[in-house]
């Protein structure tokens, strides 16, 4: 029986790049014989994201993409919430409309659940031997700290809760009622997927390709001070 990925991406005025994440994911070949299915969720673009897409969807008919469109600007965590929802496949991993993250590592994310170990991996940008682009100390630090401060309460292991690259098993994400709406889907969909009853996380080391704010890049401190609030939110206060 064929089994299949669904890759959701949330894009968010990525015209510039979304063609070449797509081409990526387009030429990965998914072991274990897996098929793809991709789900782009345009929050709301201020610029030609939606024409990009389109474009894009027409072009490469052999790849088979699912287009939903926010008639107004929610958050990247509601995007998400969205193409979740929509998933049809077997797993469901989550990658970036830029370049930060590349699909060609999704085989790293798929064995430990395709050799029956996982029920969910974490890709790591602190751990192996992968390339990482150099950038900035203090934001390292902060990702750091979060995440310590996200294993303490959720009494995980984890070397980077913030990563893009999360892959579950379709029927373990879907089963979560997700509330985030921005930046904060990270540490809450952390806390929730470790109380899932007898379920198995793996963390494997990812490349990074980081871009900068000139580049880019939308995190920013505030949404740092927003995570600290859902790990306790979603480890304590909504437990």
């Amino acid at each position: 029986m064929t089994h299949t990925l669904s890759i959701v991406i949330p894009a968010y005025n990525e015209a510039a790049t979304i063609h070449h994440i797509l081409n990526k994911v387009k030429a990965v070949q998914l072991i274990g014989g897996l098929q793809k299915e991709v789900i782009i969720v345009n929050d709301c673009s201020k610029d030609n994201t939606d024409e990009a897409v389109l474009a894009y969807k027409n072009a490469n008919p052999d790849l088979p993409i699912s287009y939903y469109k926010h008639e107004i600007n929610k958050g990247k965590g509601a995007a998400l919430h969205t193409g979740i929802q929509q998933a049809q496949g077997d797993y469901v991993v989550i990658q970036d409309a830029d370049l930060e993250y590349d699909p060609n590592e999704f085989n790293l994310l798929l064995r430990p659940i395709l050799d029956g170990f996982a029920d969910v991996v974490y890709g790591s940008r602190f751990m192996g031997g992968n390339p990482h682009r150099i950038l900035f100390f203090w934001h390292s630090i902060g990702n750091k700290m979060l995440t310590m401060m996200s294993n303490m309460l959720t009494n995980l292991n984890l070397t980077d809760m913030e990563t893009c690259y999360k892959l579950f098993r379709r029927e373990a994400i879907q089963s979560l009622d997700l509330k985030e709406k921005r930046f904060g889907f990270e540490p809450e969909v952390t806390a929730k997927v470790s109380r899932i009853p007898k379920v198995r996380i793996y963390e494997v080391g990812i490349s990074y390709y980081g871009r900068t704010y000139e580049e880019g890049k939308k995190i920013g401190w505030k949404d740092g001070f927003r995570a600290i609030w859902c790990i306790l939110k979603y480890n304590i206060w909504s437990k």
